[in-house]
């Protein structure tokens, strides 16, 4: 039950991701809402921790956890707010759904597991084919979108190395500690980055950014990071990247509803490709225990054991 409500968490944090990601460099630079956000967790997490009394590096090799995990943040969160920029908030979580591809690619190189069957390889050749729809029309669109595309790609190897790493390094910390310990190894990069970029203080901030970086910080780094360890210690990597099934069309509907985005028929037949090749490659071993496991639930309370069991099934 605690993986699942997890797992749903994460998914709905993650949809509203772009969108708020847009507002929150409504009048900061991209740069210096990547760093405020980072350093609001941070200090956030950190009188969590003193609270709580718990030491961050109890274990000898957390800080190689921790450094990978960072890795996801830096230079990952400033290359997508750098193509946000660019195109529309609904688009970002699309072309961030070839996540689970990439993920399959990395588990092949750091793993040593190949988890392509051809099936999987024909999954891939369609969302190649949407990818290049949905680039074709953006670069009709504006040429500077391209940009954005190619740097929603770019995060999209960055994330997925981050969590092969972790867990390939297999080093059993808390999610909590995790997140926390990530963001730390994070922060001091990204101040460096801003003060080379842009090293300029803001004098008045919109409260639309400052309530974006406020969503963001609390919910998107520090809640949505340790849900997104939490599940990650519990599932295989390919499987939780599927959590990129569901977030694109939620994201699209949000951008067009909130954000007022507008979405040409070419870049939804795009999207509907990318979504159609990620329904492809998932299969009942990696997600069928999701929703099982919802159906369970719905119905009666199910003991978390049981639910761990498909988990430890199918890793």
């Amino acid at each position: 039950m605690a993986v699942l409500l997890a797992y749903i968490s994460v998914v709905l944090i993650w949809a509203t991701t772009p969108l708020t990601i847009q507002w929150s460099s409504h009048s900061l630079s991209f740069i210096a809402a990547v760093l405020l956000r980072m350093a609001i967790a941070l200090a956030i997490g950190l009188v969590i921790n003193a609270v709580l009394r718990r030491k961050l590096f109890a274990q000898a090799r957390a800080w190689q956890v921790y450094a990978a995990g960072a890795i996801g943040i830096f230079p990952n969160m400033p290359v997508v707010y750098w193509s946000a920029q660019f195109i529309p908030s609904g688009l970002v979580a699309v072309v961030f759904a070839m996540s689970p591809f990439v993920t399959g690619l990395m588990t092949l190189v750091l793993l040593k597991h190949n988890p392509f069957s051809a099936r999987r390889v024909f999954a891939l050749c369609l969302a190649l084919t949407g990818l290049v729809v949905i680039f074709y029309h953006q670069l009709q669109f504006d040429l500077r979108a391209a940009y954005g595309v190619a740097g929603i790609l770019l995060s999209c190897f960055l994330f997925s190395f981050s969590s092969v790493l972790v867990k390939k390094l297999d080093v059993k910390v808390d999610a909590f500690s995790q997140a926390l310990g990530t963001l730390s190894f994070a922060l001091p990069c990204l101040l460096v980055t801003w003060w080379f970029m842009d090293g300029h203080i803001p004098t008045s901030v919109s409260m639309k950014s400052l309530a974006a970086v406020g969503y963001l910080a609390i919910f998107g780094s520090l809640v949505g990071a340790a849900l997104f360890f939490y599940v990650l210690a519990n599932m295989s990597p390919t499987a939780v990247s599927l959590i990129t099934f569901m977030t694109p069309v939620l994201a699209l509907i949000l951008g067009a509803w909130v954000g007022h985005e507008t979405l040409g028929l070419q870049l939804w037949t795009g999207a509907g490709l990318v979504v159609i090749a990620l329904l492809l490659y998932m299969d009942l071993s990696s997600g069928g225990w999701f929703f099982s496991a919802l159906r369970r639930n719905i119905f009666r309370t199910e003991p978390l054991n049981l639910v761990k069991a498909h988990v430890d099934k199918y890793k």
